[in-house]
C-alpha cells in the first residue's frame, strides 16, 4: 500500500508540475515573441516529456537503469497506443500538416536508433551526444519549415498571443520544474520498490507504472486538443515527444550517466514501440487522418501488450 501511495502520488505531481511547466513555459516562450505554431511543436512537446525526463535521471541515479530505459520505451508505446488511440477513438484525428508526414519518418528513424546504440550493452555519454546533436538538426529543420495557413491558425487558437507577465510564467516555471523533480522521485522509488518485493522485472514497471505516470500530460493535452478537434495539435505533440523522449530524455540521461543496457528485456518493447510507429505510415498517408477503427487497433495492441507483461 505505500508503494502505491508512492507511485499514485508521484504520478499527480509530475502531472501538476508537467502542467505547470508547460503552461509557464509557453506563456513565456509566447512573451518573448516565438509564433504559436513553432511553441506548439517544441516548447510544448519538450514540456510534456519533462516527466519522463525526470524520472529517467532520477531512475538511473538511484541504481535502476532498466526503469528508466523501460520509461522511454513505454512513453513511446503509450502514447502512439494508448494516448493516440483514444483521441481518435473521441474524434478521428486529421493530418493537414506537412510536418506530420515529414516528421513521422525522422520518429521511425529516432525510435530505430535505440537498439544499434545498445548493442555495446549500455547507453554511453557518446551515444547521449550523438542523440542530442541529432535533437539540434530535428529543431533546426523544424524552425526553417513553414506550414499551411490553416495549421498555422490551428496553432494559433490553442497557443493564441500571451497577456500574462514574464514574472509569473516564470514562476509557473520554476514550481513546475520543483514538482516534477519530487513526483519523479516519490514515482521511481514506490515503482522500484514494488517491482522488488513482488519480484516483477524493473523494466516492466517501467514499461506500465512509471511510463503511464509520466505520460499523464500527454494524455490530458490530447483528449482536450482532440474535444476542440485539432487533430494538427495531437498529432504533432505526439509524434514531437517520442522524438523528444529518445533525442532528448535517454540522450541527457547517457550523457549524465552511462545506463546499462540488458538486450533481451528490452527486444519485446523494442519491437512493439517500432511496430505501433509504422503502422501509423499506412494509417496517416493515406487518407491523412487517424480514423476511429484505427484508433481502437492502436489501444487494443497497447492495452494487450500490457496485459501479457503481467501475465506471461
Amino acid at each position: 500500500m505505500i508503494d502505491l501511495i508512492w507511485i499514485i502520488g508521484g504520478a499527480a505531481l509530475l502531472y501538476f508540475g508537467g502542467d505547470l511547466l508547460v503552461n509557464g513555459s509557453s506563456s513565456l516562450a509566447r512573451i518573448l515573441g516565438m509564433s504559436p505554431l513553432v511553441v506548439g511543436l517544441t516548447v510544448v512537446a519538450f514540456g510534456t516529456s519533462s516527466p519522463e525526463l525526470a524520472a529517467t535521471l532520477v531512475a538511473a541515479y538511484k541504481g535502476a537503469p532498466q526503469v528508466a530505459i523501460g520509461n522511454v520505451l513505454g512513453s513511446n508505446i503509450a502514447n502512439l497506443g494508448l494516448i493516440l488511440g483514444s483521441a481518435a477513438l473521441f474524434y478521428p484525428l486529421l493530418a493537414m500538416a506537412r510536418f506530420i508526414r515529414r516528421e513521422l519518418p525522422f520518429m521511425i528513424l529516432t525510435s530505430a536508433l535505440m537498439m544499434p546504440l545498445a548493442l555495446d550493452g549500455s547507453y554511453g555519454a557518446i551515444d547521449g551526444l550523438m542523440l542530442v546533436a541529432l535533437l539540434v538538426f530535428y529543431l533546426w529543420m523544424l524552425l526553417r519549415k513553414g506550414e499551411k495557413p490553416v495549421v498555422e491558425e490551428e496553432f494559433r487558437n490553442e497557443f493564441g498571443d500571451e497577456t500574462g507577465t514574464i514574472w509569473k510564467a516564470a514562476i509557473s516555471v520554476l514550481v513546475g520544474i520543483g514538482l516534477l523533480v519530487g513526483g519523479a522521485y516519490a514515482l521511481v522509488e514506490g515503482a522500484v520498490s514494488l517491482a522488488r518485493g513482488f519480484g516483477i522485472s524493473e523494466t516492466v514497471i517501467g514499461i506500465t507504472a512509471v511510463a503511464l505516470g509520466t505520460s499523464l500530460p500527454e494524455l490530458a493535452a490530447a483528449l482536450v486538443a482532440a474535444r476542440r478537434r485539432e487533430g494538427d495539435i495531437i498529432l504533432g505533440n505526439i509524434v514531437g515527444s517520442n522524438i523528444f523522449n529518445v533525442l532528448a530524455i535517454l540522450g541527457l540521461a547517457a550523457i549524465a550517466l552511462p545506463i546499462p543496457v540488458d538486450i533481451g528485456e528490452i527486444r519485446t518493447p523494442f519491437l512493439v514501440m517500432m511496430f505501433l510507429s509504422l503502422i501509423l505510415l499506412p494509417f496517416l498517408l493515406t487518407r491523412r487522418r487517424l480514423s476511429r477503427p484505427e484508433g481502437a487497433f492502436l489501444l487494443l495492441v497497447y492495452l494487450g501488450y500490457t496485459l501479457s507483461l503481467y501475465l506471461v
